[in-house]
C-alpha cells in the first residue's frame, strides 16, 4: 500500500489494517517482565482470506524484533518496516480460503506514536496498562489493526507472581510456578484490535453488587490505598447496570470489570469487556461519576455495535455521551433536556467547523464531537418522542450486537422508527458543520418502577 489507501481500508488511518481478509480468533501469550520492561511473545491467529485470491498480506506490528514466521506452518516471505509486517506466503491465498499466522516477536514495549501522543503499552511505575484506541493495539501485539475486524481472543500472560493481570472476558486459569504466575483469559466476543484491554499491577479486586439470577458480575481492580474512595465513586455503578439493560437492551458479554491505576491518566478508556481508569478519577465524592456511565455505556455503543471505520466515532462517543445524560435524569440530577441545553449553549460559541458524521481525523477526539454527538441523539429523541426513541435504541443494539455499523445505518434505523420523516433533522445534525436550533423537548414517558 506504501501509505496508499486501498479500496475498503480506514480513510482516516490507511497504514492500518488490511481488509482484504479477516481474523476470527486470536491466541496470544506473553511474557512480561516489569523490571527491564521486557515482553515476548507468540500469536496464532486464525484468518479467512476475501473474495479475491491473497498473493500477500499485512498485519501491523510495532517495532519488535521477530524470531518466527509462519503461514499455513510453512516459513513466507516478509518485510517489516514502520510498523507493518508484510507477508507473502509460498503459495498465493485462494479467495475465501482459511489459513494461519503465526508470529513470535521480543524486545521493549512502548507507546505507538500518534497525533495524541504515545498509545497503546504503557510502562507504569509499577506494572504496565494497554490502552490502545484508535491505533495502539500494534504496540504490543501483531494484528489486523481495523475497527471492523472483529475476533475472539484468548489471552495467556505470564509475570512475577506479585503482580495481578487484568483483561477483559473470562478467567479461565491462573497457574503459578516458582516466582512467576500465567493467567488465562477467554473473550469469546467478537472484538476489535483496539478493544484488547490488559492491566498489569498490584490490585486488590472488589465485587461491586450482588448480581443475582441472570445479572451481570461486575468486578473491580483497585489500589489497596484507593478502595475507600473508590468504594463511594463507583457504589452506584450496578444501578446504571440496571438502568442501560432497560433502555439499551441487555448488557453484551459476559462480564464487567474496572480498572483503576495507581497514575493519572488524561481520561478513562474503554476495553472489551472491561474500563481503566486513573488515581486522579477516584475522588470519593462521585466528582467522575458521569465518566463511570460514559465508560459502561460503550459496553453497548462501541463495542458491540462498532463502527465500520473511524469516520463514524460520533456513534460511539455521541450515544455514551446520551448515557451520561440519561443516568443524571434517571438519577435525580439535570434532565437530559438540561445538559443537551447546556451543551448547545458552549457549542454555540465555539466554531462551528465541526462535521459530525466525518470530523476528519484531526477533530475525531474534539470535545466538541462528544457534545454534538450527544446533542445529535437528544435531537432524534425530541424528534421520535420517548414512545418511539427507546425502542429505536434498543433495537439498534439488538439489531447490530456484535455487528459492524456506519452512520448511513443508524440514520436509516432511526428513519424506520420515526413517525414522521426525520431526513432533514438528520441531516442538519451529522452533515452539516453550522449547529441546527436546540429542539423542543421530547414527549416522555413516566421512568419505569424503580429507576429514580
Amino acid at each position: 500500500m506504501n501509505g496508499q489507501q486501498t479500496a475498503g481500508s480506514d480513510p482516516y488511518f490507511p497504514d492500518n489494517g488490511d481488509p482484504r481478509y479477516r481474523v476470527h480468533r486470536y491466541e496470544l501469550a506473553v511474557e512480561y517482565r516489569p523490571g527491564p520492561n521486557r515482553l515476548t511473545g507468540t500469536a496464532r491467529l486464525s484468518a479467512i482470506a476475501g473474495r479475491a485470491p491473497l498473493p500477500e498480506f499485512h498485519l501491523n506490528l510495532a517495532d519488535f524484533r521477530l524470531g518466527r514466521v509462519l503461514v499455513d506452518g510453512r516459513v513466507p516471505h516478509y518485510s517489516h518496516r514502520a510498523g507493518r509486517l508484510r507477508i507473502r506466503p509460498a503459495k498465493p491465498l485462494h479467495a475465501g480460503a482459511a489459513f494461519t499466522v503465526e508470529v513470535t516477536w521480543s524486545g521493549n514495549p512502548k507507546p505507538v506514536r500518534s497525533p495524541w501522543g504515545g498509545l497503546g503499552w504503557e510502562e507504569l511505575t509499577d506494572g504496565a496498562l494497554v490502552a490502545s484506541q484508535p491505533v495502539g493495539a500494534p504496540s504490543w501485539y501483531p494484528c489486523n489493526d481495523r475497527p471492523a475486524d472483529k475476533a475472539a481472543y484468548q489471552l495467556s500472560v505470564n509475570t512475577p507472581s506479585a503482580y495481578t493481570v487484568v483483561a477483559g472476558g473470562r478467567l479461565l486459569t491462573r497457574t503459578t510456578r516458582a516466582s512467576t504466575t500465567t493467567w488465562v483469559y477467554e473473550q469469546p466476543a467478537p472484538t476489535s484490535s483496539y478493544l484488547v484491554g490488559l492491566a498489569i499491577g498490584t490490585y486488590q479486586m472488589v465485587l461491586l453488587g450482588d448480581p443475582g439470577l441472570g445479572g451481570v458480575a461486575q468486578s473491580a481492580h483497585v489500589p489497596p490505598h484507593l478502595l475507600p474512595r473508590f468504594s463511594r465513586d463507583f457504589a452506584r455503578q450496578p444501578a446504571m447496570m440496571r438502568l442501560f439493560g432497560d433502555l439499551f437492551g441487555p448488557y453484551p458479554f459476559g462480564e464487567y470489570t474496572v480498572v483503576i491505576a495507581d497514575e493519572e491518566l488524561d481520561v478513562p478508556v474503554e476495553a472489551q469487556g472491561m474500563s481503566l481508569f486513573g488515581a486522579n478519577h477516584v475522588d470519593g465524592v462521585r466528582g467522575w461519576e458521569r465518566l463511570v456511565a460514559h465508560e459502561l455505556a460503550h459496553q453497548w455503543f462501541g463495542n458491540s455495535v462498532t463502527i465500520a471505520d473511524w469516520r463514524h466515532i460520533w456513534l460511539n462517543e455521541g450515544l455514551a455521551k446520551y448515557a451520561e445524560w440519561l443516568w443524571s435524569e434517571h438519577s435525580g440530577g439535570r434532565t437530559a433536556h438540561q445538559l443537551a441545553a447546556a451543551a448547545h449553549r458552549l457549542l454555540a460559541a465555539q466554531p462551528q467547523d465541526l462535521l459530525l458524521a466525518d470530523p476528519g481525523r484531526k477533530l475525531m477526539f474534539d470535545d466538541r464531537l462528544y457534545q454534538r454527538g450527544g446533542l445529535a441523539v437528544h435531537a432524534v429523541r425530541c424528534a421520535l418522542g420517548d414512545a418511539a426513541f427507546f425502542p429505536m435504541l434498543r433495537d439498534w443494539a439488538a439489531v447490530h450486537r456484535h455487528g459492524v455499523v456506519t452512520t448511513a445505518a443508524f440514520t436509516g434505523h432511526v428513519a424506520r422508527h420515526a413517525p414522521r420523516p426525520v431526513d432533514g433533522l438528520l441531516a442538519a445534525w451529522l452533515f452539516e458543520p453550522a449547529l441546527p436550533p436546540f429542539p423542543a423537548p421530547p414527549e416522555t414517558v413516566p421512568p419505569r418502577k424503580g429507576e429514580r
